[in-house]
């Protein structure tokens, strides 16, 4: 007989893990005893040797579905225990330092829908049905380890038979923090705007609102959201108008997988992320037949859906038998509502009524949004089933806490061998994005109790972020180049130490020479770049006004390959009174310049005749992606020489001009620039290669949220030779951009060191 003392770490809490354990060690007849702690998932296990070792071997072959087993340390015990059988040990809190990890909620599981479903079960349609394998996890915990009294359930007493299933190590809910039902658990209730409740079943009112086309405020996982029928044109309209949002897509809510084939064309990558237990919004091209107003989608031939990720969702779709707009619950760019309080102030203007419950929501999550592009599913908004899931990290270190950007905001907590990314906080412009961003900070210090010894942020001056943390009396500071950031999350992402030929294309980030970049080639690692190359700099007429005005752009690039009397553009035609003073804007020093490739998009968009003008961040390029038909054509690619090599964008220019002014079609143009955005960052990479002697290539940027580029553009490099390292578990936009700073500060300690 022997006793061995087990230590597992990774996400092994809120996932059934300890009753994992349990059901192992009974089948293989050992005794002990298992628990929760601050650090993950201790054991004692005892029994002949043999039968030990399988039980190590097993606990991570055989884990739990949701589980991730980061590692399973084990050393001899000499005293031999007296104990008849496995227990499981209560939770011990109180170290310095958390190093667990709270896991993602997750969507419901099909066991416990099945119950919902069972007019003669117990939890026949109730909302807030959940076992071990599903259900709330990270909106409801207030603190580590996680156990029912550490989260907002603690005020929901078990009843009889929830208390049974709890205790029962062969029940699939042993354990299950958030195990509950209609005795003893959350309930729903439907009202007014102003508080006053409906009569009648909470669920099949708000169905009966959401089919006469008006708008239902409905309180989910981690915030409100708004919901209306999407075939209802005046519906949609009115919802755009109340929320302040003009033309920005809404997501979708539909029952099943049948009912999204419906509407968009689905491949066995995007059923499988839809069906997943993250139950992400899945971009997909939609069908002609679809049954949805203009007015969801009014830009792209995509759709974003999603299937129900709780129990009260999938009675609601069900309840409905529609396809509902589920969008955010707030106003345009402001943070989703979690408060009850709140909703009538912040929501009262927008809903007609609320469906709420008595379940508070302890942090906000929106949800998470991606699509499938060249054989994978890529985030572009990392929140609700995702975060706050970890990144492993190549080995233990300092602990690093990095800010992120301005768009897109996450912060990133760099902590044993995990870098743990907050869920997506929105766009700091805002003063309560602002706020909530505020908020992660702390609850993330506070969850973990690390204290930081670095804290990183961008190198902009005005970005929110970075003077957060001047003014924070955290650790001392480190600013990061943004696209060094984009690079380092890249690599860290892939699980890729470098160094690598970094393509990193996106909107604008502060340069290290007081331009705004966006077209750079870098060869690097978290430890260090070099700008290789990148896009000729071109002013930017207006500063920011030309973020939100792309014809801006437009002149600014015909000034640089025309000179001062630039071609007269029918596109263009309705700012006439107002060119010349935007080409004075053009001349030296009077615009700050920028070489995004983002801001390129813009240009040839509006050249196109396609975007003037731009409501929502990257408006014009999505616009012009869509309109790109068959790459039959290339444009001329020169690359200039020097250290740094510069890739030149007149001739593109004068060629678009050329095609535009004999006629040919934006789509033909459309296709073309796609084609020449890869040509460019394959020959650059390639010159890249030959002076470094480097073959991989990290792809990395806001514009890699475009699939027609991404799916250009990866066989290009395949087929050149080059090993492509692309965003897998965080967004290739800003959302990614803390990853890498975190990355990039435990670099320079560990130099340091």
């Amino acid at each position: 007989m022997a006793r061995r003392h087990l230590r597992i770490t990774g996400t092994v809490q809120g996932v059934g893990f300890r009753p994992h354990l349990h059901r192992l060690a009974r089948s293989l007849s050992l005794t002990g005893t298992a628990g929760n702690d601050d650090q993950g998932v201790w054991c004692e296990i005892q029994g002949h040797r043999v039968d030990l070792d399988e039980f190590e071997a097993l606990v991570s072959a055989e884990a739990p579905p949701l589980a991730r087993v980061d590692s399973v340390r084990s050393a001899d015990v000499p005293t031999v225990e007296g104990e008849r059988d496995f227990s499981l040990s209560p939770s011990t809190p109180g170290s310095d330092t958390v190093t667990g990890t709270v896991p993602p909620d997750v969507a419901a599981c099909p066991a416990c829908l099945a119950e919902v479903a069972d007019p003669g079960g117990r939890r026949y349609r109730y909302a807030f049905t959940c076992c071990t394998d599903c259900g709330p996890r990270y909106t409801v915990v207030r603190s580590l380890p996680y156990d029912r009294e550490r989260t907002s359930m603690a005020g929901f007493e078990l009843c009889e038979a929830c208390e049974a299933e709890y205790r029962d190590p062969a029940d699939r809910r042993h354990h299950a923090q958030a195990v509950c039902c209609a005795d003893c658990g959350p309930a729903l209730s439907l009202e007014s705007v102003s508080g006053e409740p409906f009569a009648g079943d909470p669920i099949s009112e708000a169905a009966a609102l959401l089919r006469e086309g008006r708008i239902v405020a409905v309180k989910g996982l981690g915030g409100y959201q708004l919901a209306c029928r999407a075939d209802d044109s005046a519906a949609v309209a009115r919802m755009r108008r109340r929320k302040h949002r003009e033309e920005k897509p809404f997501a979708l809510l539909v029952a099943s997988i049948a009912a999204a084939g419906e509407l968009v064309q689905l491949d066995d990558l995007a059923e499988r992320a839809l069906s997943g237990p993250e139950a992400p919004i899945v971009l997909a091209p939609r069908r002609e037949s679809a049954a949805v107003a203009a007015e969801v989608v009014p830009d792209t031939r995509l759709l974003g859906v999603m299937l129900p990720a709780t129990p009260m969702h999938t009675l609601l779709a069900a309840e409905t038998g529609l396809t509902l707009v589920c969008t955010s619950g707030n106003r345009s760019d402001e943070p989703i509502v979690t408060d009850d309080a709140r909703v009538g102030t912040e929501l009262g203007d927008i809903a007609d009524a609320v469906l709420r419950h008595d379940r508070v929501i302890e942090r906000r999550a929106d949800d998470s949004v991606g699509h499938v592009v060249h054989g994978g599913f890529q985030l572009l908004r990392r929140a609700r089933g995702y975060a706050p899931g970890t990144v492993r990290l190549d080995r233990d270190g300092p602990v690093v806490l990095a800010v992120g950007a301005e768009l897109k905001s996450t912060v990133c907590l760099a902590l044993g061998a995990d870098a743990h990314l907050s869920v997506h906080l929105g766009d700091l412009e805002h003063p309560a994005a602002l706020g909530a961003f505020e908020t992660a900070v702390a609850d993330m210090l506070e969850l973990t109790r690390a204290t930081p010894e670095l804290l990183v942020h961008d190198l902009h001056p005005e970005y929110l972020s970075t003077k957060f943390a001047a003014s924070a009396d955290l650790a001392p500071r480190l600013g990061v180049q943004h696209h060094h950031a984009h690079l380092a999350s890249c690599l860290t992402d892939a699980g890729f130490r470098g160094p690598a030929i970094g393509v990193m294309f996106d909107g604008m980030g502060w340069g290290t020479d007081g331009t705004l970049w966006g077209g750079e080639i870098l060869v690097g690692d978290a430890g260090g770049y070099e700008r290789f190359a990148h896009l000729r700099p071109v002013p930017m007429p207006g500063g920011t006004a030309a973020i939100r005005q792309p014809w801006r752009m437009a002149m600014a690039h015909l000034h640089e390959a025309f000179g001062p009397d630039v071609p007269a553009m029918p596109s263009l035609a309705a700012h006439e009174e107002h060119i010349s003073a935007v080409l004075d804007q053009c001349r030296p020093g009077q615009s700050i310049l920028t070489t995004s490739i983002g801001r390129l998009f813009d240009s040839m968009a509006a050249l196109c005749g396609v975007a003037l003008a731009a409501t929502y961040e990257g408006q014009a390029a999505i616009r012009f992606e869509q309109v790109a038909g068959p790459d039959v054509r290339r444009y001329p690619v020169e690359i200039s020489g020097g250290t740094p090599a510069v890739i030149e964008f007149s001739p593109l220019v004068e060629a678009v001009v050329s095609d535009l002014l004999t006629g040919q079609p934006p789509e033909l143009i459309a296709g073309a620039f796609h084609r020449w955005v890869s040509d460019a960052a394959v020959a650059a990479s390639r010159q890249a290669r030959e002076s470094t002697g480097i073959s991989a290539v990290a792809l990395s940027g806001g514009v890699f949220q475009n699939r027609r580029l991404t799916e250009l553009l990866v066989p290009d490099l395949e087929q050149a030779g080059f090993e492509i390292l692309r965003h897998r578990q965080v967004p290739p936009n800003d959302g990614g951009i803390s990853l890498g700073q975190a990355a990039v500060g435990r670099a320079a300690l560990t130099d340091r060191g």
